[in-house]
C-alpha cells in the first residue's frame, strides 16, 4: 500500500498493478485512488473497464496500444478475470511491451503465484496483497472515523463493537454507518447502542452454536441453526464454518499447550487478536479428543451430502444433534 501511495505522490506510475487478497474494502479504496490519480473524473475516453473470466485479451491489448485522447494516461481496469489462475498467454506476453502512456490495473480475488501473469506483473509492475488488518490498525481506523463524526467511545465498547463487526473492513464500515445514524445528535456511543444496532456476523452465530454444543444445549444450538437458515445461509456454508470453528479450537488448544504467546497464537490460527481470548475460553470446554472427533464428524457430514446419502439441511441438523 505504501508503494502505491508513493507512486501517486510522485506521479510516477508503473505500467501494471495487481491488487489482490481477501480485504475487499482496501482493494476498492486503492483501485479508486489509482483511478483518480491517473484519469480526470470527467474523462470517459481514456478509461476502460473489464470484468469476468471471459475478457477479450486481444481487445485489451489493442486498446492498451491506443494513444490516449488529449490526456497523459490511458487506464484499463480489469476485475476478477481469473487471468492469474488460468492461462492468459496473450496478456502475459503483452506485459513486457506496455507503452508508457497505458496503465493496467488488475483487481483479483484469487491468484496463483506460480502463474505466468503473476511473474510478469512482478517483473514489470507492482503487486499488493490486501489482507485482513490487525486489531491495532482497525482500532486506529475506527477511531479516525469516529473523530470525523465527532463521536466518542470507550475501550470496552470498542472491544464489543469489534467482536460484533469482526475484522472485515467492509462490514465494519457498514456497522459504523448504522451506529452514526442511530446516535445522531449524541456524542458518546454506548454498549447499548452497539447491542441495539450491530448485528453479529454469521461467524458469531456459529461461535454461539458451538458454545451451546459444549454446554449440551441441543435445542438452543438447533434454534441458532434454524435462525441462519431463515437468513438464507446455505447449509453447506454453515457446515464449513462449524468445521472451521472446531479446527480453530483444536489449533489454539495445541498452541497454548506449546506455550506460544497470544500474538503468535492469533497469527498461526489466523484469527483476530481481539477474538483469541474467546476462542481459548471456548477451547477449554472441550478435550482434544472431542475436538478431533468434531472435526472428523464435519468431514463425514460433508461427504454424506456430496455422495447423495443425505440432503444438506438434514446432514447439518444431525451433526448438531450428535455432537
Amino acid at each position: 500500500m505504501k508503494h502505491i501511495e508513493e507512486d501517486i505522490k510522485e506521479n510516477r506510475f508503473r505500467s501494471v498493478y495487481l491488487l489482490y487478497g481477501e480485504e475487499n474494502y482496501l482493494k476498492r479504496q486503492y483501485k479508486e485512488k489509482l483511478k483518480h490519480a491517473l484519469i480526470k473524473e470527467e474523462d470517459t475516453m481514456n478509461l476502460a473497464y473489464y470484468e469476468g473470466k471471459n475478457i477479450d485479451q486481444e481487445e485489451i491489448v489493442n486498446l492498451a496500444d491506443t494513444v490516449p485522447f488529449f490526456a497523459d494516461h490511458r487506464l484499463i481496469l480489469i476485475e476478477n478475470s481469473g487471468a492469474f489462475k488460468h492461462s492468459a498467454e496473450t496478456l502475459a506476453a503483452y506485459l513486457d511491451h506496455i507503452p508508457e502512456f497505458t496503465c493496467l490495473v488488475f483487481v483479483e480475488n484469487e491468484i496463483d503465484k506460480r502463474s505466468k501473469m503473476y511473474n510478469k506483473v512482478k517483473k514489470n509492475g507492482r503487486i499488493v496483497e490486501f489482507t485482513r488488518q490487525k486489531e491495532e490498525i482497525l482500532t486506529q481506523w475506527i477511531l479516525g472515523r469516529l473523530k470525523r463524526e465527532e463521536k466518542k467511545i470507550t475501550r470496552s465498547v470498542m472491544q464489543l463493537f469489534l467482536e460484533k463487526a469482526g475484522n472485515d473492513m467492509e462490514n465494519i464500515d457498514r456497522e459504523l454507518e448504522k451506529l452514526f445514524c442511530y446516535t445522531l445528535g449524541r456524542e458518546v456511543i454506548t454498549e447499548e447502542d452497539v447491542e441495539a444496532v450491530c448485528v453479529g456476523q454469521i461467524t458469531g452465530k456459529i461461535f454461539q452454536m458451538v458454545d451451546k454444543i459444549a454446554e449440551g444445549k441441543q435445542k438452543q444450538a438447533l434454534e441458532l441453526y434454524y435462525d441462519l437458515l431463515t437468513l438464507r445461509e446455505p447449509p453447506m456454508r454453515i457446515l464449513f464454518l462449524i468445521g472451521r470453528q472446531f479446527q480453530i479450537l483444536l489449533q489454539v488448544k495445541e498452541l497454548e499447550r506449546q506455550g506460544y504467546d497470544r500474538k503468535t497464537m492469533a497469527s498461526k490460527a489466523k484469527v483476530p487478536e481481539f477474538a483469541l481470548r474467546k476462542h481459548l475460553a471456548q477451547a477449554k470446554r472441550f478435550t482434544k479428543k472431542q475436538l478431533k472427533e468434531a472435526v472428523t464428524a464435519c468431514v463425514q457430514a460433508e461427504e454424506d451430502v456430496k455422495t447423495g446419502n443425505m440432503n444438506d439441511k438434514m446432514a447439518v441438523e444431525l451433526l448438531i444433534v450428535r455432537m
